[in-house]
């Protein structure tokens, strides 16, 4: 009979037909409504406890909002600040954060994008390696505290493949060249390629430890002591003129140090220049 023949070539085209339509589509995660508002209590929790204000936004992947939670006492204009930070941390892929830093080394062209809002506190929501949407944050203490929040939420609903991060020689001698941050992506730590030419002023980090590696020159370093005239000059960080007492340390090729958090620190003088690795531990 033909009919056998003729059936089993059917079978084959729909069979080949069906195998094409199956590798036209792909299957992806998605955020939904419950992990948002999980991302967003993470994130009023830790506002809370900071005793900050703040508008919290969770968008898709494609940018579109999925939840918004304002806390009392922060400005209107945050809901719409919010919004524009998580749409651009989910339509580039990248934290907000990286296009402020951009734009202020001089790349201004980039303002005049569409659905662009490169402000600091927008940060992507990452699952198993793929973005699935984002936070943004508006209205708390300081663009830093802006970030930090983000980060809180993001980090409540994320997970993602532990990845190394790699500087060639080139990227470490030219933030060595001007001193530079080579590392701050949300961790709990950042590593600095610090330069100084001169003496700085008093500092004093209430939540950052800095652990000091020297690569070249020598420095006075004083520890301890009283910060003269210490001033907030930004959430946890604190400048004085100069330290009161402490311990007077000579710093030179090849020392390691490591100073607590709030403990007062001053390079009180330093030779030209002097450079040194720091790693601050939060």
């Amino acid at each position: 009979m033909k009919t056998q023949p003729i059936l089993i070539a059917i079978l084959a085209a729909a069979s080949l037909a069906s195998a094409a339509r199956a590798g036209d589509v792909a299957e992806r995660q998605v955020l939904t409504l419950s992990g948002a508002q999980r991302a967003i209590a993470a994130a009023v929790d830790q506002a809370h406890k900071n005793h900050a204000g703040g508008v919290i936004a969770v968008v898709d992947d494609g940018g579109n909002l999925i939840a918004l939670e304002r806390v009392d006492g922060t400005f209107a204009a945050g809901a719409n600040i919010s919004i524009g930070k998580a749409r651009t941390a989910a339509l580039f892929q990248k934290p907000t954060r990286t296009f402020e830093e951009i734009i202020g080394k001089g790349r201004t062209a980039m303002v005049a994008l569409n659905d662009f809002t490169p402000l600091q506190g927008g940060v992507p929501i990452v699952l198993d390696g793929h973005i699935v949407g984002a936070v943004g944050v508006s209205g708390a203490a300081s663009a830093q505290q802006d970030e930090e929040l983000a980060m809180t939420a993001a980090a409540a609903v994320s997970t993602h493949r532990e990845a190394v991060t790699y500087f060639d020689s080139a990227q470490v001698d030219a933030g060595f060249a001007k001193g530079a941050v080579l590392f701050n992506q949300g961790e709990r730590y950042m590593v600095h390629a610090s330069r100084r030419e001169k003496p700085g002023m008093a500092e004093i980090h209430t939540r950052d430890a800095d652990i000091i590696h020297v690569l070249d020159g020598t420095a006075t370093l004083v520890t301890g002591g009283t910060a003269v005239d210490a001033k907030e000059t930004e959430p946890d960080e604190l400048r004085g003129s100069s330290i009161d007492g402490g311990s007077i340390r000579q710093l030179k090729r090849g020392d390691v140090m490591i100073v607590p958090a709030g403990v007062p620190h001053w390079f009180k003088e330093v030779s030209h220049p002097f450079l040194y690795y720091v790693v601050k531990a939060r």
